[in-house]
């Protein structure tokens, strides 16, 4: 049966359509997804997701909000508004083709984030009264339920709640001034309005954004993230890896956005606001001064695990609240965090600072007796100050943050790229994190999630050798002075990539190798073994009208120092038609160990993201239907199916399912208005 499976992946018919967003999201992430870069992964894909719901119009929008792009250069962000100053309002999108440094891949991402408007002016109108952003105002309201159709362990016994998941989303939206929502999450397990969740849902995200009202840029009021310079002190921001890297050629980003996401980790509760002190918005000049200075203040409940005198020992970002244990954990540790970010444009020239304060209402007390958390931060009060400057040419841009925290200790990240051509562009990385440097807020570029702890110099090339050809690679070097999980002493690691894709008519083909050289104790923890790790795939899309069809397979083979091998054969199809839209992912998997585990993004409703491991022998498979009731009203639905053909029960503890397959149900609802 299992070959029939596999032959029924392989002869079903090849059909395509342009690719989606979330297909280039798919192709450029190389992240590890341990914990922490799991958040940032998921926080990433929820910028995506609200900058494709909030398309910019491109014939008004300021620099600034081109800048909330992710995957622009500042080389291309300078050229779409020099573009716009010298000869006016576009068109139609088919002008972006006139701009030389957007490639194809950044080409095909755009119509999805940007839209060509109206009624140009080389002067920017001023912002409409509050009445009228009302009368101008889009409501969005949805709903989002899964409903599993297994048991856990914990459902009969632990959990404090039932075994749904669920979300309620409402959003009014006016132009590009105005946004208003709130977020609603609760997790499988939770209680709902009963054992500590007496307000209903388990966690609640709220926010009002004003943008470009004036002097006031941006406004954010409720929850919200923050992003200044490398990422050095303020780092909440788009981290999809060092693949993603080459795409922006190492541009910093400075944002202020409202935290739209059910995650319950990373985000400030208060107001940010950032404000024009020399009211340049009033003209696109491409040449003009910018003197932009933001402030915040926050405060905010976090779980922490407690020590038996009441220390923090442990800050929890994971926001699960299923066990009397778990709750016992919620919110009770406070932190408040207050700052600054001053930043100065002049045409290729950036210079800005940031400084922030917090403070906890416990001291954190890490177990710091264990050598790797030995220079972890600790204590009430943390203090951390930088400086990020840039510089944009024709063909180099320079842009990098150097920062200090309250005990001196030192970090810093540049990156410097060099377009020789239309065709090549290079880039190199630099970064420096002392191991004794400490931020609670701050990712920035690195080999480890910690933003500590390591040295590396980074070099990649993008390569258009022909006109439907890209060649993309990296070569990355990371040394850790200092101890890390698992690794007694310093150690060092090497990280190689090399990707081709050739675009041409209704094709595109990509094969990508990926090899990891690292480290790790041996085990009697007397010297470092190496722990080695190739990762390839290639996969095959054509597109035909309303049709897409995608063959993926994945390779992965782990020393360590056994060798494991793994592979995965995954079918993506996609159908769109008028109202309708219908995509069915089939996967087959195999792997030695869980060592040799292969990620696949898997698409998801609106707002959700799934980007989970397979290890062992089994079959996935995934069908999901859209379809627009009305103009108004639309029902999504999701069906997931994973079965392993190589164990009786699914995971561990409490979530232990007594089977050797699962499935669930997604719906969601969204109603406009």
């Amino acid at each position: 049966m299992r070959c029939a499976i596999l032959w029924a992946f392989l002869l079903l018919p090849l059909f395509a359509r342009a690719q989606s967003w979330q297909q280039v999201f798919d192709d450029v992430m190389t992240t590890d997804t341990d914990d922490e870069a799991g958040e940032l992964l998921t926080d990433s894909y929820e910028l995506l997701e609200q900058l494709a719901s909030h398309p910019l119009d491109l014939n008004r929008c300021t620099r600034e909000e081109l800048e909330q792009l992710p995957f622009l250069s500042a080389q291309q962000v300078m050229d779409l508004q020099e573009y716009l100053y010298r000869y006016g309002p576009m068109r139609s999108l088919g002008e972006l083709r006139m701009i030389r440094s957007l490639d194809r891949q950044q080409l095909s991402l755009l119509p999805f984030f940007v839209y060509v408007g109206q009624d140009y002016e080389q002067v920017t109108p001023p912002p409409p009264r509050l009445d009228t952003l009302f009368r101008h105002a889009r409501h969005t309201l949805s709903f989002t339920g899964r409903i599993p159709f297994y048991e856990r362990r914990g459902d009969k016994n632990g959990y404090l709640g039932y075994p749904y998941r669920h979300t309620l989303r409402y959003e009014l939206s006016s132009l590009k001034h105005l946004r208003l929502g709130i977020v609603a999450a609760q997790d499988a397990g939770e209680p709902f309005l009963a054992k500590g969740n007496n307000w209903g849902y388990d966690a609640y995200s709220y926010y009002l954004e004003l943008r470009q009202m004036g002097r006031l840029q941006c406004l954010v009021a409720g929850r919200y993230k923050l992003a200044a310079g490398m990422g050095l002190v303020l780092g909440q921001s788009f981290q999809l890896g060092k693949l993603a890297t080459l795409q922006s050629l190492g541009r910093s980003i400075s944002t202020v956005r409202p935290h739209a996401s059910r995650s319950e980790a990373d985000y400030f509760q208060g107001a940010a606001a950032t404000v024009d002190l020399l009211r340049s918005g009033t003209t696109r000049a491409p040449n003009t001064p910018h003197l932009l200075l933001t402030a915040f203040a926050s405060y905010r409940p976090i779980d922490a695990t407690l020590t038996a005198d009441g220390q923090a020992q442990t800050l929890i970002t994971s926001g699960y609240h299923r066990t009397p244990t778990e709750m016992d954990k919620k919110g009770n540790t406070h932190i408040g965090a207050g700052g600054a970010h001053i930043i100065y444009n002049r045409g290729a020239l950036r210079l800005g600072a940031t400084a922030t304060y917090s403070q906890l209402d416990r001291r954190l007390e890490p177990q710091r007796q264990t050598l790797f958390r030995r220079h972890y931060a600790h204590g009430r009060h943390f203090l951390n100050a930088s400086a990020d400057y840039g510089y944009t040419h024709h063909r180099v841009a320079l842009s990098g943050e150097t920062a200090i925290d309250g005990h001196g200790a030192l970090a810093t990240a540049n990156a410097l790229s060099f377009q020789p051509s239309g065709r090549l562009s290079l880039l190199a990385v630099q970064r420096f994190y002392s191991y004794r440097y400490t931020t609670l807020y701050g990712h920035s570029f690195g080999e480890g999630s910690r933003t500590q702890n390591e040295s590396g110099l980074y070099v990649g090339a993008t390569w258009n050798p022909l006109a439907h050809l890209r060649l993309q690679g990296y070569a990355d070097y990371a040394y850790f002075p200092w101890a890390r999980y698992q690794v007694s002493q310093s150690s060092h690691a090497w990280d190689f990539l090399l990707q081709a894709t050739w675009q041409r008519g209704r094709w595109t083909l990509l094969a990508r190798h990926r090899t990891r050289l690292r480290q790790k104790d041996n085990a009697q923890h007397t010297a470092l073994t190496a722990n080695n790790s190739h990762q390839q795939r290639l996969s095959a899309t054509i597109s035909q009208g309303p049709w897409s069809w995608r063959t993926q397979l994945d390779l992965s083979q782990t020393r360590s120092p056994q060798t494991d091998n793994g592979w995965m054969l995954s079918q993506h199809l996609l159908w769109t038609h008028r109202a309708v839209q219908l995509s069915m992912m089939g996967a087959l998997f195999d792997t030695d160990s869980y060592q040799s585990r292969l990620y696949v993004y898997e698409r998801q409703l609106r707002h959700e993201f799934y980007f989970p491991s397979y290890y062992g022998h089994g079959l996935r498979l995934n069908v999901q239907a859209q379809a627009d009731l009305s103009s108004n009203l639309s029902l999504a639905v999701r069906l997931g199916y994973t079965n392993y053909f190589d164990r009786s029960a699914i995971g561990s503890g409490l979530q232990q399912i007594l089977h050797s397959h699962q499935s669930d149900l997604d719906l969601q609802l969204r109603w406009r208005f």
